[in-house]
């Protein structure tokens, strides 16, 4: 019988650590590895359970959880600061900056000036990304798990004017504002065609970032804060 034993630290970064949006250097990445050499070698069980473990960084445990994602991740971060196209994340990644617990995802919904849609898939493409194409969205994949999904719907055209700094999951990123973070969850889960479990998925969503903050219940219709009060 093996016992394995990972840990990870969820570190605040320092204080001024993140540049304004608008400072050339503001994306440095810094890459990672899942497991630390003395891991993998004690996880073939080369080591005794005497040594030391390798705190696992937000970074490597979400690369274990979506099978390299933050790979995936940073390449699209890449691409879209070397074209600079206006862009910020939305979802369940936008959501774990904003809430206080953060949940791994591996779907990674993104949007950009719609202006220049084809200018970023196209330069995705030439990074090895393969595109999907449908009405209101252009999903991409690349060598994980992660599920990239880009929406060209209208209702975020100005999402990316409104972007904070945030490190989530130690990838420096830009996410959406706190409230359209908000409205784009109501939107998802407002809509009739959208798959249960991902509606579900949507309401837990809102419920984590009511959570966290309160005064966000202003922006929740009535009926749906009436269903939240009563589960």
């Amino acid at each position: 019988l093996s016992l394995f034993l990972f840990t990870f630290s969820l570190e605040p970064a320092p204080s001024g650590a993140f540049e304004p949006l608008n400072q050339p250097d503001f994306f440095t990445f810094h890459f990672s590895f899942l497991l630390s050499p003395l891991n993998q070698s004690r996880s073939a069980g080369r080591l005794n359970s005497r040594d030391p473990v390798t705190p696992m960084t937000q970074k490597a445990f979400y690369d274990w959880q979506t099978a390299g994602g933050g790979g995936d991740v940073m390449r699209l971060i890449s691409v879209l600061e070397r074209l600079d196209v206006p862009w910020c994340v939305i979802g369940g990644l936008a959501v774990n900056h904003w809430a206080a617990e953060p949940v791994v995802t591996a779907d990674v919904d993104i949007v950009i000036a719609l202006e220049r849609v084809e200018e970023a898939v196209s330069g995705l493409e030439s990074e090895g990304f393969k595109s999907e194409r449908h009405p209101w969205t252009v999903n991409l994949s690349g060598a994980s798990k992660v599920s990239i999904q880009l929406s060209t719907e209208e209702m975020y055209r100005e999402f990316p004017s409104r972007a904070v700094a945030a490190d989530v999951w130690g990838i420096l990123m830009r996410v959406a504002s706190l409230e359209d973070t908000l409205q784009g969850k109501l939107a998802a889960y407002s809509d009739p065609q959208r798959r249960p479990s991902k509606r579900q998925k949507d309401l837990l969503d809102i419920m984590r970032l009511l959570e966290t903050h309160s005064t966000l219940e202003a922006h929740i219709p009535a009926e749906l804060r009436q269903r939240i009060s009563n589960l």
